[in-house]
């Protein structure tokens, strides 16, 4: 027996696929956000901005919404045009509820999921009881 650890897979198609279904569940509206320049992206360039791009990626905005292991593509209207969207798992660095900003921001392939000894403490999205004057994280979304 050698003493090798065997590596797993990504965990992040698995972590967003169950945000999107927690989100629906919840009766909110989820977004993508993500980064507009990692290769293989495809989206109008007139929804970039500074580099990224935020997605409605809600049942009643896109149509043939595909999210597997390696991409999240859709067909979605944009200044009234449909359009194919294809977005690389790893160019998602987010999920969240546009209405009260709760989601994820995801960890890069590679990082551990959870804190180890010199791992920094985790920047959650949604409300933080514990933090500092208690007050509340969350995601920011600018346009």
């Amino acid at each position: 027996m050698t003493g090798t650890v065997p590596r797993m897979g990504s965990n992040r198609p698995y972590l967003l696929r169950a945000l999107h279904e927690w989100i629906n569940d919840n009766g909110m509206t989820p977004y993508l956000l993500v980064d507009a320049e990692r290769e293989g992206v495809r989206v109008p360039p007139s929804a970039i901005k500074d580099g990224k791009v935020v997605l409605n990626i809600a049942p009643r905005a896109v149509a043939q919404l595909v999210m597997d292991n390696r991409s999240v593509r859709f067909l979605a209207r944009f200044g009234g045009v449909s359009q194919a969207v294809e977005v690389p798992m790893p160019a998602v660095l987010a999920i969240y509820a546009q209405e009260t900003g709760q989601g994820m921001m995801l960890p890069e392939d590679g990082e551990p999921e959870t804190p180890g000894p010199d791992s920094p403490e985790p920047s959650p999205l949604g409300p933080d009881e514990g933090g500092p004057g208690g007050r509340r994280a969350h995601l920011r979304v600018i346009k």
